[in-house]
């Protein structure tokens, strides 16, 4: 892993309770059930930028439009409940409990997925089914049948050549890299409860990114070598290397171009920056936007990021323990 002192304290600063609390867990091996990372899992909507999102949260559980949990990008309720998931909030707080479910009852589809109401598509959303079964596991509906509906609904549309699409009748079986929410999804369930049909899933998702050696398909793009966070539903090779190392291919020698990516993007100081705040228009990125969605941001972009160091040692901790 190879960080330093210094480092590592910066990111257990107590300003910033849900780094602290990753930190402990992922860099420092804690137990869960410690009574220090429950301390620090405690103050996580008390400090800190889980307190600063939860500031603006209408009384019904919303941000922005309660009609429109989707819109607009990217401060809507749906990707500010993506971000306090991550950030280690569960239902047993009154305010991520509404939210979850608003999604649930409003987002879940017959088929077993999710989409938004009123959709006009036949079948649910990739991307938006596989960021909410992954974020209402996290806040803990991970018994509830809608849940582990769109877990199954994930391994059916899986694509032929082990990918997904988010465009499921254009795609013609061919899997893209931006459509990384199922295998992340799949990520933070527990081992126990990968049945065999979520397992042959996950190893044919994997082949599909190491074989694209996590960010080599079409021509290069130049986004995908930028680091992000929130991610939304956009795809970055830190992206890639935290789920499939969380996955268990911390030792899959394909993984060495993306951890070269990784070692180059490091700064003296052993940190890494948060290059760019999505929408990433940035050099390589070939689109534009007729009105350019609502950025939301943690961090200062640009600047030394806690979250992205966060997810850089651990990744690197992987590989250093599966070699």
């Amino acid at each position: 892993m190879n960080s330093n002192p210094k480092l590592l304290d910066w990111l257990l600063e107590r300003s910033q309770p849900a780094v602290r609390y990753r930190a402990l867990l992922d860099l420092l091996d804690y137990a869960p059930e410690s009574r220090e990372v429950q301390a620090v899992r405690a103050n996580i909507a008390r400090t800190g930028w889980a307190h600063d999102v939860l500031k603006s949260q209408e009384t019904q559980g919303n941000w922005e439009s309660r009609q429109n949990l989707y819109l607009p990008k990217y401060t809507a309720t749906i990707w500010r409940l993506l971000v306090l998931a991550n950030l280690g909030l569960t239902k047993s707080d009154p305010r991520i409990l509404k939210p979850c479910e608003m999604f649930l009852s409003e987002y879940h589809r017959v088929d077993g997925g999710f989409d938004v109401p009123g959709s006009k598509w036949s079948r649910s959303e990739l991307c938006l089914t596989g960021n909410l079964a992954r974020s209402l596991l996290l806040c803990g509906f991970g018994g509830d049948s809608r849940v582990r509906s769109a877990f199954d609904w994930l391994v059916r549309n899986q694509m032929e050549d082990g990918g997904w699409h988010c465009m499921y009748e254009r795609a013609f079986g061919r899997g893209t890299l931006d459509c990384w929410e199922a295998l992340s999804a799949f990520a933070v369930l527990p081992r126990q409860k990968w049945n065999r049909g979520l397992k042959r899933s996950i190893e044919k998702g994997a082949e599909f990114y190491l074989g694209h050696e996590l960010f080599k398909q079409g021509r290069p793009y130049l986004p995908w070598l930028r680091f992000h966070y929130p991610v939304h539903y956009y795809y970055d090779v830190l992206v890639g290397l935290d789920v499939l190392t969380s996955l268990g291919y911390a030792d899959d020698k394909r993984l060495k171009p993306a951890l070269n990516v990784l070692a180059k993007k490091r700064l003296s100081d052993g940190s890494w920056a948060l290059d760019a705040v999505h929408p990433d228009i940035g050099s390589g990125a070939g689109y534009r936007f007729r009105v350019r969605p609502k950025r939301f941001a943690l961090e200062e972009e640009g600047r030394p990021s806690k979250w992205i160091t966060l997810t850089a040692l651990r990744v690197l901790k992987r590989v250093d323990e599966a070699s």
